[in-house]
């Protein structure tokens, strides 16, 4: 497609793409303003009945694949093509928002309206996409149906992966009917673009409109046990305690030291506490904590885990506990493709939205899908940063660019017959 083919290109319809996530978010909608609409239940089957009413209505294909995902298609004029793809997920925390994930969905399906009214036919195919199971809220993995796309574990494993209450994820998307014949895995696409709220507070710290997304931050997350022993706190002299809390406390302090020593794009965070027995006047015998460790690069990462395992043993040493680092996930580092990112900055440039370049310190599906095409994301900010969270918030036209920004860089990868 040429420059000036390009720039004749009209823009969304903000007011439709507004309303669209308005309406959806009624779906599980909390009275503080948020949505609680968990992965594969009855709310999270309105919502997809929802959007494959929306995507059909405006001349779209619909498959499902043995995972949930849906893959709503409008067809090229060269069904040969592999399709540029977009999409993400309408699944939510349990004091979720109305706009992680959907913003992405409904982001995408608005770029088909929109080509509808303008009356374009591009060479490729395009598809939206609804990821099954992104927040883990319900079933883990996290990011469960992009990840079996994607190849990072098998579709099975998923399928076996079972609630709190023992219900299979295979029983509970044959429950809400959306247990897809298809096999999921890969199939060829030419490229794919993620619209998603920041869900952090930098765009708005720098007052711009755009985050072209670079990559996304490596993680490790680790459970952790010390072990002592727990006695009576008003008898045990404080030389002969070996009290779990206090090496515990010294470790959790040396997590936050580690984010920050690694530069900017560190992480160190502890989100999760057990102490044991957790009585007043009782010396702790035991404590268990969760640890994440984020980084830019699996070198950093690597060098991260390090440094809190030998700051595990020196504290099992002085402290006279055991102390036990069971490593519960890794995702490495991931670096979206140059051309595509490249292609989110100058769209943004050419609409002129202020915009800049920032890393996702989160997971999201385009993670998985860089494994196998080439991909990017495009960041618009949300309120004071916060999201999964009730009051998660974005502004009518911050939505309305990014979307103007997936709406060019989709036709620049697709081409206009």
């Amino acid at each position: 497609m040429d420059m000036n083919t390009h720039s004749s290109v009209g823009q969304i319809n903000g007011a439709r793409l507004w309303d669209s996530l308005m309406t959806l978010a009624r779906i599980g909608g909390t009275e503080k303003g948020g949505v609680n609409r968990l992965a594969l239940t009855e709310l999270d089957k309105e919502g997809r009945n929802l959007f494959v009413q929306w995507a059909t209505e405006i001349g779209c294909t619909i498959r499902v694949d043995e995972l949930g995902n849906i893959f709503a298609r409008r067809e090229g004029t060269d069904p040969q093509l592999p399709p540029v793809m977009t999409g993400s997920h309408i699944d939510t925390q349990p004091t979720g928002g109305k706009f992680d994930g959907n913003y992405g969905v409904l982001a995408g399906l608005e770029v088909l309206r929109t080509l509808n009214d303008l009356q374009i036919k591009t060479l490729a195919p395009l598809e939206v996409v609804v990821w099954t199971n992104e927040e883990g809220s319900r079933f883990v993995p996290v990011m469960m149906g992009s990840g079996v796309y994607a190849g990072a574990f098998s579709a099975q494993t998923a399928l076996q992966s079972t609630d709190t209450k023992g219900i299979s994820v295979a029983a509970a998307l044959a429950d809400i009917g959306y247990d897809g014949a298809i096999p999921c895995r890969a199939t060829p696409v030419k490229s794919y673009f993620e619209a998603h709220i920041e869900q952090g507070p930098v765009l708005e710290q720098r007052s711009h409109t755009i985050g072209v997304v670079t990559g996304a931050l490596g993680q490790r997350w680790f459970d952790v046990q010390v072990q002592g022993v727990e006695s009576h706190a008003g008898t045990t002299p404080m030389a002969l305690r070996r009290d779990a809390l206090l090496p515990a406390m010294r470790i959790m302090n040396e997590i936050n030291e580690i984010g920050c020593r690694y530069g900017e794009d560190g992480r160190g965070t502890v989100g999760w506490v057990d102490v044991y027995p957790n009585s007043r006047n009782v010396i702790p015998g035991r404590v268990r904590f969760s640890v994440d460790l984020r980084a830019l690069t699996d070198d950093d990462l690597s060098a991260m885990k390090a440094d809190f395992q030998r700051y595990c043993d020196a504290m099992a040493g002085k402290y006279e506990v055991q102390i036990q680092v069971e490593e519960v996930v890794y995702f490495p580092p991931q670096a979206f493709a140059q051309t595509q990112v490249n292609a989110v900055e100058n769209n943004a440039a050419r609409l002129g939205y202020p915009h800049s370049r920032l890393v996702s310190g989160a997971g999201h599906d385009a993670v998985y899908l860089a494994r196998i095409c080439p991909a990017a994301m495009i960041f618009i900010p949300c309120k004071d940063g916060i999201s999964h969270n009730e009051i998660e918030d974005a502004l009518p036209e911050h939505v309305e660019a990014g979307c103007n920004v997936l709406l060019h860089c989709m036709l620049g990868e697709a081409g206009v017959a």
